[in-house]
């Protein structure tokens, strides 16, 4: 079969360009439209190996993992380890998936317009049926990702540095919770006041109009001296620029994950 080296790093541009798409809705992590199209196009010199004689599966195993590395690095930047593991492992599991989805089809069906070689694909493709497979993929991910996202995550703890007071209250990531502050542009982390305790003096106090399923009121905001969120199971530790709302949060602090990637 003649490959066309055009034709293999365009194909592996267009699918670098989805499967980083994919691992930002999968982690949740900021993606810029020119790093994830620079990112690509740096990932699609990996598929010249399709080119190779055949790798032994633990070296090509150890090239696949640090081409994972380094284009989820380009892609996002580097912001602590745990977030690089966990990119790299979402970018790393969806091309894992891909290519064993379109092994498992080439195995089966030996067509005669696709090589595969190295954990590498080729194909002489359709454009508009790869764009129609990748649209439909990128769909059904963001699908499972935002009913994913609204299922409230606990494990959290948020600690909250008022005055002379450190507050530590169990934290709740909820995509319900969208308040912001409409002077500074925070968002608002709502806490219950039972768990805030007396505001001192000198500390200023707002009110935004709060609009709920009962009726409309105002919600009294404040800023604390700090804020850190932290991450009860990877341990993860992020300070974060927001204000605490007084609300009903029955003995939570509850906040949009969003901040979390700012």
């Amino acid at each position: 079969m003649t490959i066309y080296i055009d034709v293999l790093i365009i194909l592996n541009i267009y699918v670098n360009y989805f499967l980083l798409r994919i691992t930002a809705k999968l982690t949740g992590s900021p993606l810029k439209p020119f790093r994830c199209i620079a990112a690509s196009l740096y990932g699609s010199l990996f598929s010249l190996l399709i080119l190779a004689p055949k790798l032994p599966i633990a070296i090509n195993l150890i090239i696949k993992l640090a081409a994972a590395i380094t284009v989820v690095t380009a892609a996002f930047g580097v912001h602590g380890k745990v977030r690089l593991i966990k990119n790299t492992a979402a970018f790393f599991g969806a091309n894992f998936i891909t290519a064993g989805v379109i092994y498992a089809a080439y195995s089966w069906l030996k067509p005669s317009f696709m090589h595969f070689s190295n954990s590498y694909f080729y194909i002489d493709f359709s454009l508009l049926l790869l764009i129609v497979a990748t649209a439909v993929l990128y769909f059904i991910v963001s699908l499972l990702r935002r009913m994913y996202d609204k299922t409230p995550i606990d494990g959290f703890s948020v600690i909250i540095r008022l005055k002379d007071r450190i507050l530590r209250i169990d934290g709740l990531a909820d995509t319900g919770n969208s308040l912001t502050d409409f002077f500074s542009g925070k968002p608002v982390i709502i806490c219950s006041q039972n768990d805030i305790g007396n505001i001192p003096k000198d500390v200023r106090i707002r009110l935004i109009p709060l609009s709920t399923v009962t009726g409309s009121s105002l919600m009294k905001l404040f800023s604390p001296d700090e804020i850190l969120i932290i991450n009860k199971t990877s341990g993860e530790r992020k300070p974060v620029n927001a204000v605490i709302g007084l609300g009903e949060a029955h003995g939570k602090a509850i906040f949009n994950p969003k901040i979390l990637n700012n």
